[in-house]
Parts: C-alpha cells; sequence; structure tokens
C-alpha cells in the first residue's frame, strides 16, 4: 500500500472543479499543489456582468490562496502547463520548470470553438477571462463614444451596432445586458445618439436560442429579448468575420462590436495525452473520473466527457464541476467507501437557469419551469450564494439593487483606447 505522505496530487486549474478538490484535500497528509495561469478564481457565469459594466473585476473575483485558507496543505503555483509526460509522470511549464507528480488532476476548463475558423477570434473575442471582459467592456463604451462624435447617422451605423454570435445562456445573457445599456443605462449620457440608431443582433445557427433549456422557456427568452430591441436570427450560421464585419449567407452585418459566444472545446494540453476524444476534443472518463489506461490522471469539469445515466454528456456547467471535484476529492482523500470497486460519480441536476436583462429570466428548477421576474430572482439569489466570499456577496447585492432601481451600471471608464480598438 502506497504511503500517503510521500505522494504528490497536482491539481491543474483554479476554477470550480480544481478549487472543489483541493478543498477537499485540506488534511491529506502528502504533497499538493495546484496550478493556474491566474492567481485567482474567477466566478465564470458573471463575467458577462464585468463586460457589460455591471460589476467591477474584484466583485467576481477571489485569490485561491484566500479561498482555501490558511489551513490548506495546498501549495499554488503560479504558471501554465505546456505538456504532460505521463509516462515519466511529469509536467512541462511554459517558463521551461518541471514538476512531477504522482496523482494529476486536470481540470483545465475549456475555450472558445471556432469551427475551424481561429482567425475569427481576433476580431470576435470570447468572454473566458478577466481581461477578455474588459477589453469588451471598453470596446462597448468606446463605441458609444466614437459614435457621439459623429454628425451624419450613417457613420453611426456601425458603432451603434452590437453583434452577438451564439444563442446559449452567455450569448442571451450579454444580448440582453447590452440592450439595457445601449437603450436605457447609458444612451441618456449621450446627447447625440437616438435610440432607433441601436441595432443589436443574436445570432445562432440553428433552429432556437437556449437549446439545452425546455420548452418553452427557449420562445419565452426569444420574446423577452425580443421586446429590449434584441433582433434575434436564427438558423443563420456565420460564414465569414472580418474587422468590423460579420457575414451571413444572405447578408453582412458591419459592426465595431462582435462577440463570440457560440460553443467550447478542450484545451490543446489535453493532446498530450493520447486517449479517446469526442468532436469537442473532451477526453471521455471513467465512472471515476479517471482516464481510460492512465488510472492516475483524473479529468473532470468542461474538458471532461462523462454520459449522465441516460447517456448523455454533462453540460459544461459550473454545478457539474464543483460536483465532481467535490467527489473526486473524497476519492483521493480516502474518504469515500469502494466496498472493493470503483466509485460511480452521479451528477445531480439541480437545474439551470439565464437572466435576459433586468427583472427577466428563464430557470428551470428539477421539471418546474420560471420565466420573468420569479426566475430572475430566483437567478439572483443562487448566483450571491454561490460567489466565493461574504464581502462579494455584499458588493455584488448592492451593485444589482443600485442597478435595478436606478437603471445605472457601475463601471464605465475607458483606460486603454489601443488595446480595444
Amino acid at each position: 500500500m502506497v504511503d500517503k505522505r510521500n505522494e504528490h496530487i497536482v491539481i491543474i486549474g483554479g476554477g470550480f472543479a480544481g478549487l472543489s478538490v483541493a478543498k477537499k484535500l485540506k488534511k491529506y497528509p502528502g504533497r499538493v499543489s495546484i496550478i493556474d495561469k491566474s492567481n485567482h478564481h474567477l466566478f465564470q457565469p458573471l463575467l458577462y456582468q464585468v463586460a457589460t459594466a455591471a460589476l467591477s473585476p474584484g466583485d467576481i473575483a477571489a485569490p485561491i490562496r484566500a479561498i482555501l485558507g490558511k489551513h490548506s496543505r495546498a501549495r499554488v503555483l503560479l504558471g501554465e502547463v505546456e505538456k504532460i509526460d505521463s509516462g515519466n509522470h511529469s509536467l512541462s511549464l511554459t517558463d521551461g520548470r518541471i514538476i512531477n507528480y504522482d496523482k494529476l488532476v486536470l481540470a483545465p476548463g475549456a475555450k472558445y470553438n471556432y469551427f475551424g475558423n481561429d482567425d475569427w477570434e481576433n476580431n470576435a473575442p470570447g468572454l473566458k477571462t478577466i481581461g477578455d471582459a474588459l477589453k469588451i467592456r471598453e470596446r462597448i463604451l468606446l463605441s458609444l463614444e466614437e459614435a457621439e462624435q459623429r454628425e451624419e447617422p450613417w457613420l453611426r451605423k456601425a458603432f451603434l451596432t452590437y453583434v452577438i454570435i451564439g444563442g446559449g445562456p452567455t450569448g442571451v445573457e450579454m444580448a440582453g445586458a447590452i440592450a439595457e445599456i445601449a437603450r436605457r443605462s447609458m444612451r441618456y449620457n449621450f446627447q447625440n445618439l437616438k435610440e432607433e440608431e441601436i441595432r443589436i443582433f443574436l445570432i445562432e445557427a440553428t433552429g432556437g436560442i437556449l437549446n439545452g433549456f425546455p420548452e418553452p422557456l427557449g420562445d419565452k427568452g426569444r420574446k423577452m429579448l425580443e421586446n429590449l430591441g434584441v433582433k434575434v436570427l436564427t438558423n443563420s450560421p456565420v460564414t465569414g468575420i472580418e474587422k468590423n464585419k460579420v457575414f451571413l449567407k444572405d447578408e453582412v452585418i458591419e459592426t465595431a462590436n462582435i462577440i463570440w459566444a457560440a460553443g467550447i472545446k478542450a484545451p490543446p494540453l489535453l493532446d498530450s495525452i493520447p486517449a479517446e476524444k469526442d468532436r469537442l476534443g473532451r477526453i471521455i472518463v471513467n465512472q471515476d473520473l479517471s482516464i481510460p489506461n492512465y488510472l492516475d490522471i483524473f479529468l473532470l469539469g468542461d474538458a471532461a466527457h462523462y454520459k449522465d445515466e441516460a447517456g448523455n454528456p454533462l453540460p459544461a456547467l459550473a454545478s457539474v464541476a464543483s460536483q465532481q471535484g467535490e467527489f473526486l476529492g473524497e476519492i483521493l482523500a480516502g474518504g469515500l467507501p469502494t466496498n472493493g470497486t470503483k466509485p460511480v460519480f452521479k451528477y445531480v441536476d439541480k437545474g439551470q437557469m439565464a437572466t435576459v436583462g433586468r427583472a427577466k429570466a428563464v430557470a428551470d428548477i428539477k421539471g418546474f419551469k420560471f420565466s420573468g421576474f420569479f426566475a430572475w430572482f430566483l437567478w439572483s439569489a443562487v448566483h450571491i450564494l454561490l460567489l466565493i466570499g461574504f464581502r462579494n456577496r455584499l458588493r455584488v447585492f448592492i451593485e444589482w439593487m443600485w442597478n435595478y432601481f436606478t437603471f445605472k451600471r457601475g463601471v464605465q471608464l475607458i483606460t486603454d483606447r489601443a488595446d480595444c480598438k
């Protein structure tokens, strides 16, 4: 039997999955290291609110060391893993460091999928990091400033046009938030802009938006967006993206604001492991979240392909990542009885929800469907509770109440014009 005091468990990723594992290993007798490209944990479900000037970065992020606490045995390492050498049980970092492991937990998250058109990313940024959110925020605010300087309406048109590609929760929430910024909050601060000039497009390749939600929530979400002035284009795959242009099959939209929210794929790091993958590059894992033929390597979160009891892959949700992290942490800590068999992860579906705007949302909670104000109230309460730290919860609650009663957004600063052009 291996002495755990001599083992080194390495966790790659400080998101929901990685942190959940690390928390369960607080009293682990061996060494625990957690490696992340940033020194903070980011609450990604609210990242779009930073991008639309509703919240500040500090409201949805917290240092990993502070989250784990001073009594944690985990060592936090700032760095990016470039390659996994499973034969030698080692990791290569981009700065040349080599880190050895006995057990490896992969929770690297995912990246946006441009479906073979990676050059589109230069003109249609996604939303995965605080840096992404700040760039998008400054681009949105700068476009309003640029439009204010132009006297002719045709010169303002591209700056007052916003295109969000992808009709999932992120795209829907972003479209609704931009509609409220442009039409209700920000517009009244600009003397030269007219409400009818502002155009917001939500583009989806399939026949509907919020496809992961049961009907009629998708249709209700669409109607809420349309009431905010968003033009929802379904069955409209994007055929090309250039600077300030989005090409559809029968239309070209000129815009200075393009945001990509159309799906995810596994990060390139997984290419280091020759295992069976799905079409998104996610590795198909065992029932205990280990990788077939690599029983000392575990994969969880957005980069893992894990089927539920009905045979459907689990969605890329924070709740899935957190539950997988807690499950795996119990296994590694030795607190989960096995009775001589491998433990089986079972996801408890607590529902899903998406906000469309002020006092507008849709929610599916254990088969019960809600929409409108009550769904928005549920969404707000759940997201505040999921934030890490009392201080963040209090600040976000105050910001949301301020926005709700005053129709004003909090942070409206442009700090680097060159970076957002």
